[in-house]
């Protein structure tokens, strides 16, 4: 199970390399392409998104990844997950929002064993006036594209959750699940905007709540899920490293976690690897992790049960 994950965060390393291909008429070797993903800090992660983000031109582009990332997560027995996509990103090659996503649903469509609910990210540093547009053409797509929610993923200083009320009574009415990144490289002040403003169904990260008691409180009392991503926030710089992870504290206080891998592909991280660490760390119950996961997903009450029979009987 995963909750959290940008599907071009997901993409393997050699389709990467495929699609640079298609495009570059010399781009170099593979080894030296590798090295672009070691970033220093989240603000040099999101110029190597922007970056790799340039070759995904077309439907046949998108219809690529989607499958492969679809065998990826197969390949790792995740049996059910969530995954994000920046449409804004690519307006700059003309690509329609519905042409997009419904081309990313048949590459995962043909992949067996794995089901996968689309999230649009109406990424928060873009206008108002194109981040309601997205909005909107989600919307127009979300049959056809079996979308589940939003979420506003990107840079969060300077773009509290606040502004994105309007967004998300709108998405909320059209029946889409509801999460935010709040709390990550922001303070917990973002957090609480994400629950008061937004009233979001969860959060994604979140890791930065421990810095507000109150705000610990609450997420107990009230169980709101964090899709919680440990090796992406040590990659980043989020947080200095296992040790102090604020994801320790926010199990041991009772707090609703799940345990998730963001972009697994530029982190190295998996959620097999992170269950393991945290396990080991708290003594939590990594089949209650997982099934945290499952219930705070956005899909049908049919499919969580036959998941959830799934889950268990995996389990045993």
């Amino acid at each position: 199970m995963e909750l959290h994950l940008h599907l071009e965060g997901a993409i393997p390393m050699t389709t990467m390399w495929e699609l640079v291909c298609k495009y570059e008429p010399h781009p170099g070797d593979f080894e030296s392409f590798t090295r672009r993903f070691e970033f220093e800090d989240f603000l040099h992660f999101l110029d190597v998104w922007g970056y790799m983000t340039n070759y995904l031109r077309d439907a046949e582009d998108f219809e690529r990844i989607g499958e492969a990332v679809g065998h990826s997560l197969a390949d790792q027995n995740i049996i059910y997950a969530e995954a994000s996509v920046s449409p804004s990103d690519y307006r700059r090659h003309g690509i329609d929002l519905e042409s997009m996503m419904t081309a990313v649903r048949r590459g995962l469509d043909r992949v067996t064993g794995v089901s996968v609910g689309l999230m649009v990210d109406l990424v928060r540093d873009g206008s108002r006036d194109r981040t309601m547009d997205v909005l909107r053409r989600t919307i127009d797509a979300t049959s056809e594209a079996a979308i589940v929610g939003v979420t506003i993923g990107g840079p969060e200083h300077g773009y509290p959750p606040s502004l994105f009320v309007d967004h998300y009574d709108m998405a909320r009415d059209a029946g889409l699940g509801l999460s935010a990144h709040a709390g990550e490289a922001a303070g917990p002040e973002y957090v609480w905007s994400a629950i008061d403003d937004l009233g979001v169904d969860r959060i994604g990260h979140g890791v930065r709540a421990v810095e507000d008691p109150a705000l610990v409180d609450h997420l107990v009392e009230t169980q709101r899920p964090l899709e919680v991503c440990p090796t992406s926030n040590i990659r980043t710089g989020v947080v200095a490293g296992w040790e102090d992870h604020p994801v320790l504290r926010l199990i041991d206080a009772g707090a609703n976690v799940s345990i998730n891998s963001d972009d697994p592909t530029y982190f190295g991280s998996s959620v097999v690897d992170d269950l393991r660490e945290v396990t080991a760390r708290t003594g939590a119950d990594p089949l209650r992790l997982t099934l945290n996961a499952l219930e705070a997903s956005f899909t049908d009450t049919t499919t969580r049960d036959l998941l959830r029979a799934e889950i268990e009987e995996g389990w045993t």
